[in-house]
């Protein structure tokens, strides 16, 4: 499923592969300056692909998919878990199940209606115990109890998603080389 042709994917990999900046960037780790250079370069074209709810998830996912790998941070993406799936999981399931301190949930719901948004963190909920470690990515700013970045061209909080990420990776074991010095 998650290998599937997807338009806004083949956009998102299709302008970084062309781009000239952004791998000079990634050695830099510059990841909020790419984070901000792929939506002022493709956020206008890519929410009128879709839904904009689902655009941006599918955005959001993308972005972190590329940004995690190139910043060496360990992640799994898109795992099913009991009954339904986990967006991102950092580390791993494994550290999630022996030791929730250490891991972090990002949930990107292709959905702004905050009744669903809040029954996912419901279920999320029941595998991490760890309410300040379930972190949501929104189209719009929406109040949650929870950690939330907004991806979207006005008052974006995505930007900075990757340092915090390393941030927490940094606290724990989890991230032994401190890859990003934080």
């Amino acid at each position: 499923m998650s290998d599937e042709s997807n338009p806004i994917k083949d956009y998102l990999f299709n302008y970084i592969e062309k781009s000239d900046t952004i791998p000079r960037l990634i050695s830099k780790q510059k990841f909020d300056v790419i984070i901000n250079e792929i939506l002022d370069n493709c956020y206008d074209d890519i929410v009128l692909m879709d839904k904009k709810d689902e655009s941006v998830g599918v955005l959001a996912t993308g972005i972190l998919h590329y940004l995690l790998t190139n910043a060496l941070l360990t992640s799994q993406r898109k795992v099913p878990y009991h009954d339904f799936e986990l967006d991102i999981v950092i580390p791993d399931v494994k550290t999630l199940e022996q030791d929730p301190k250490m891991s972090l949930l990002i949930l990107i719901p292709k959905s702004s209606d905050k009744k669903i948004i809040e029954q996912k963190i419901a279920q999320l909920n029941s595998v991490q115990p760890i309410k300040e470690n379930i972190w949501v990515v929104l189209s719009e700013n929406i109040s949650l109890d929870n950690k939330t970045f907004v991806l979207s061209k006005e008052n974006n909080s995505f930007s900075n998603i990757i340092f915090e990420i390393a941030q927490f990776s940094n606290v724990g074991k989890s991230n032994k080389f401190k890859i990003l010095r934080i």
